[in-house]
């Protein structure tokens, strides 16, 4: 199996380091100078938050907010970086959606760059629990950047995902609502807000990669939900190198960037090439697309275009249209309740979309 579709999964295979157990021995980091800000990573246990705070490890920076609800993986995080005595952390068990708690910790540590990277991420599961959706994606992320104006916060980098781009989920359009939020927060505010978009991280914690993994290694059929489905993917340790470079940016006209991720990966063949790294005899089972799922993804609206920066990887999305400066009223999602019903509240996100 030798074609460019099974070529680029190997390589996406090599880079994410998923069969290495030295992944990171060869990788190459950012040599970024942040001696002058805190910064504060939401999120900082997941696959983004932990990969931009390993990699600020090799960059000058004055001290890391790592803040994160799940405390198991913010625990093992704090382990794994104990043997560096250089690092100026600060680990921080908190829920972004409590406003009390997160403005004690804007005032306590005024953190002057922020990485937005908490979200709920899983498809099909936030079409059954909108309001979760809604709070932590939406109001979570209304709170953080709202403080982070009224703490002066120079930078605000909000990881989004292809799934914002014309969604159909309750995930996809949490993310869109809330990237609209922030970018009409841009020219009204000292504080710069930026949204790098991009799609699956390659192998990352309850992505397709690890399941297909653990779906071979128990013997059981590779479930594909249909045969035509893809998904743009990129590697973690890329995509945090390529968001830590924008964050640096000094100039740019554009608050919306994306990256260079290659064509989109039918799920079919990253299937096949996984089951050849085993050389099992492995079935492929095609079930049918859960709720929520688009067959494709898109990193572009149809009123999007790409514009190239410096960096051969990193795209400025530019909005033909003239774009709205007026602060986005969230006031009907705010007073959705965890009692109302699951299609009632998808109705109201679609009202903002």
């Amino acid at each position: 199996m030798n074609t460019p579709a099974s070529n680029h999964i190997q390589q996406l295979i090599h880079d994410s380091g998923i069969f290495n157990s030295k992944k990171n021995s060869k990788k190459s980091y950012p040599n970024l100078d942040f001696s002058n800000d805190t910064i504060l990573i939401t999120g900082a246990a997941g696959s983004i938050g932990s990969e931009l705070t390993k990699q600020l490890m090799h960059c000058n920076y004055k001290n890391l907010i790592l803040v994160d609800i799940a405390e198991s993986p913010l625990y093992e995080l704090q382990q794994e970086l104990e043997h560096n005595t250089s690092i100026n952390a600060e680990f921080i068990l908190l829920n972004i959606t409590e406003k009390e708690s997160l403005n004690y910790l804007f005032k306590t540590y005024t953190p002057t760059l922020v990485f937005h990277t908490a979200a709920y991420k899983h498809v099909p599961l936030m079409e059954t629990n909108p309001y979760e959706a809604v709070k932590l994606n939406i109001i979570g992320t209304k709170l953080l950047a709202d403080l982070s104006i009224k703490y002066q916060v120079k930078k605000f980098v909000f990881i989004s995902t292809d799934k914002a781009v014309n969604p159909i989920s309750v995930m996809g359009m949490s993310k869109q609502i809330a990237e609209h939020y922030l970018l009409n927060l841009n020219n009204q505010n000292k504080t710069k807000f930026i949204v790098t978009r991009f799609g699956n991280i390659f192998g990352s914690n309850g992505s397709v990669v690890p399941l297909f993994i653990n779906q071979i290694n128990s013997g059981k059929p590779i479930t594909v939900t249909d045969k035509n489905i893809s998904r743009y993917f990129i590697c973690k340790h890329k995509a945090c190198s390529l968001i830590l470079e924008i964050s640096a940016f000094k100039n740019f006209e554009r608050p919306v960037f994306t990256f260079n991720m290659g064509n989109p990966i039918k799920i079919l063949d990253l299937a096949k090439v996984l089951i050849t790294f085993y050389n099992e005899d492995i079935n492929i089972e095609i079930t049918k697309v859960r709720p929520g799922e688009k067959l494709h993804e898109e990193i572009l609206a149809s009123n999007e275009t790409l514009v190239p920066t410096t960096h051969k990887d990193i795209m400025q999305v530019k909005n033909k249209n003239d774009e709205s400066n007026n602060i986005l009223n969230l006031e009907e999602l705010l007073k959705i309740t965890p009692f109302q019903p699951a299609s009632e509240i998808k109705m109201t996100l679609k009202k903002y979309i």
